[in-house]
């Protein structure tokens, strides 16, 4: 929906004499329809989607923790992922529930910078998961006799904090210039959450330096995980092809096609939703939604189910969990 839609005009006419952040202290999300008839669906939809995809990351997080067949690095990398859904999805999904639900939009402008401080936590860390799953499969496939030793249990919680660290200086770094713009009078986030973009286009300060940082920190988060993600994949499809063994290369295109699946669906609506221009028409505004939507719900809803369907292993320790059969054990 534009800004030239007549009820984003009224709603912004009525915050016009709100004065800056310093007096109102709130900003109001558009949401994803203004159509009533639409709320209450959106509602279901929307708790479904959260409610599956808390319970299926939950899941792989014990199927994993509980079965000493799964402690291996790899899984350890998918537990992490699961892990960080998890809370990528609750930063934002909750709080569009109760907006749709008491049918207010308001976010205060604490809670707006903290939703979008641990947003852009938690996306960043499916990014360096996947590419730290990636260099895993890469040094599997491409240096089985290293791998004991390269991927080492100390190696998997080094890679693993360094992604921690690393996201939260990254967001740290977006929240605290957004920290610094003023918001004069238009204050309506065209969104259902905070988020980077559309905090600096309701911003009457200049935001120029958040846009360059933006451009470069933003693009080098996506684009040099992704190019290294390319990388590793090219040296592992060389090494698959060499196999000698139909089975063998079959079991080793298994294990990577669905870490494959997730990089395409994930990377593809990130690069769409940031790094991809986009116009301010309706239809535009629109598309930029619904890539947005794919990345935050709908990438962490599949992740379980893409990582499960066609994975023996999982498949048997979820159906050992379901069963109460599950053993306990700190080695890897």
């Amino acid at each position: 929906i534009g800004e030239s839609h007549p009820k984003f005009l009224s709603l912004t006419s009525g915050l016009m004499a709100g004065g800056n952040q310093s007096s109102v202290f709130e900003f109001l999300l558009w949401g994803l329809s203004e159509q009533p008839e639409q709320q209450h669906r959106l509602f279901l939809l929307f708790l479904w989607m959260y409610l599956v995809t808390v319970a299926g990351n939950l899941l792989i997080i014990l199927a994993i923790g509980t079965d000493t067949r799964l402690h291996t690095p790899m899984y350890f990398f998918l537990a992490s992922l699961s892990c960080a859904d998890i809370l990528f999805i609750s930063t934002t999904v909750p709080k569009a529930l109760v907006n749709i639900q008491t049918q207010n939009r308001s976010i205060s402008y604490v809670e707006c910078l903290t939703q979008l401080y641990f947003f852009l936590t938690f996306g960043d860390m499916d990014i360096f998961i996947l590419t730290t799953m990636a260099y895993d499969r890469y040094v599997a496939i491409c240096h089985p006799l290293h791998y004991t030793m390269v991927m080492s249990r100390r190696c998997c919680i080094i890679l693993v904090t360094a992604c921690w660290t690393l996201t939260s200086l990254v967001a740290m770094t977006h929240t605290f210039l957004i920290f610094r713009l003023s918001f004069c009078s238009k204050k309506i986030i065209p969104d259902f959450f905070c988020d980077l973009g559309p905090l600096m286009k309701v911003s009457c300060s200049d935001t120029q330096v958040n846009e360059r940082v933006l451009l470069f920190l933003g693009g080098a988060v996506i684009l040099i995980p992704f190019g290294l993600i390319l990388v590793s994949y090219i040296r592992i499809v060389s090494a698959i092809l060499g196999v000698p063994s139909a089975q063998g290369r079959y079991k080793a295109f298994s294990t990577c096609g669905a870490h494959l699946a997730v990089v395409a669906l994930f990377f593809g609506t990130v690069i769409r939703a940031y790094l991809w221009p986009s116009s301010s028409s309706s239809s535009s505004i629109g598309e930029d939604t619904a890539a947005v939507v794919m990345y935050t719900v709908v990438t962490p809803l599949l992740n379980p189910f893409i990582y499960s369907l066609r994975n023996k292993d999982m498949q048997g320790a979820l159906g050992r969990l379901l069963r109460g059969k599950v053993s306990f054990s700190c080695g890897q």
